[in-house]
């Protein structure tokens, strides 16, 4: 399934990327034949994702989230949602705010 990830760096940076397979990208990031960018951060570790119909929306997700900052790419991985184009500081599945319901 076509998804969008941010994958934990040995520095603690975020990479963010799509793929068709996640397991397959993950151990082709450790074996030093993923991005450029990992490869002096290795190992890493997919800690958030998200599935999409196509790859190209994954590709256009990971666009959008190449935008954002640090901080809001870390409310994603805790869990945070995003309501009226900012993000929730709510930590859980459930957004009492926005009612949005995300699956991880």
């Amino acid at each position: 399934m076509p998804s969008f990830y941010l994958a934990r760096c040995s520095d603690n940076s975020l990479y963010s990327g799509s793929c068709k397979d996640l397991a397959q990208r993950e151990a082709a990031h450790n074996a030093g034949k993923g991005a450029k960018y990992t490869r002096s951060r290795l190992p890493v570790r997919i800690v958030y994702h998200e599935e999409f119909p196509t790859l190209a929306d994954a590709m256009k997700r990971e666009a959008q989230v190449k935008k954002m900052k640090k901080e809001e790419k870390e409310m994603l991985v805790g869990g945070g949602c995003l309501t009226k184009n900012r993000y929730c500081r709510q930590l859980s599945n459930s957004c009492l705010e926005c009612t949005n319901v995300r699956s991880f």
